[in-house]
């Protein structure tokens, strides 16, 4: 939709085709759909669920048997976001880096795009 003819919306690290391939396997879904939402002090908060059906309207990026979704309304914020999955001592998930956002709050949860 918001898309660069031969350019992927959003690229994941092997770190996360691995999870999200491990996840889709393990409990039967068709992919991640990731999306954004009002919220959080920042004003914008990343959405994420493993889903049974994708939806036609759903931008659809598969890689090495991972499959990601990014929901209509969040295709323009997301356009440019790496996905990773980290580990480390105190806690593990998936990590955006998003070259469109703005700000950050200082736990990281929420987010700012500068067209909101």
């Amino acid at each position: 939709m918001f898309g660069i003819p031969g350019k992927q919306a959003v690229s994941m690290t092997p770190a996360a085709v691995q999870k999200i391939s491990q996840l889709m396997a393990k409990d039967g879904h068709q992919g991640l759909r990731i999306g954004v939402k009002k919220g959080g002090c920042a004003g914008m908060e990343y959405t994420m669920d493993f889903v049974t059906e994708v939806d036609p309207m759903d931008e659809v990026i598969e890689e090495s048997g991972a499959r990601v979704m990014i929901a209509p309304m969040a295709q323009m914020f997301l356009f440019g976001t790496e996905i990773d999955y980290e580990t480390s001592l105190l806690e593990s998930g998936f990590k955006f880096r998003n070259p469109n956002v703005t700000e950050a709050c200082g736990c990281g949860e929420s987010i700012k795009f500068a067209d909101t």
